[in-house]
């Protein structure tokens, strides 16, 4: 017996081997698409488990489903896709680093 493993595909010709390749990238790419439902299906699971408790919260689930939108036949309108950039512009422009909107800010100023 040999210590070293014998690559198979070398031993076929270049269509099974292409084949064969192709068959392994499908195989990957249904993975990663499973992979990715579930972490979907979790993450909605988690955002309706409960009403959001700070602004940036519900932003955060404002930018999902604009996100989810904006890959549907419906939204590839030129218009509605720079609506939607410019949704999800302004929604970053408004959340800073810490997490809180510069209306929460604004609004804890004005009770003060």
């Amino acid at each position: 017996m040999t210590d070293f493993p014998v690559e198979l595909d070398e031993h076929r010709g270049m269509a099974a081997q292409k084949s064969t390749e192709l068959r392994r990238r499908l195989q990957e790419v249904q993975a990663d698409q499973a992979a990715l439902r579930r972490r979907q299906d979790e993450f909605e699971r988690y955002a309706v488990a409960a009403p959001s408790a700070a602004w940036p919260e519900a932003a955060a689930k404002a930018r999902y489903l604009i996100q989810l939108y904006a890959v549907t036949p419906e939204a590839q309108d030129p218009r509605r896709q720079e609506l939607i950039a410019k949704v999800l512009d302004e929604l970053a422009r408004l959340s800073d680093e810490d997490g809180s909107i510069d209306g929460d800010r604004a609004a804890s100023a004005r009770r003060d």
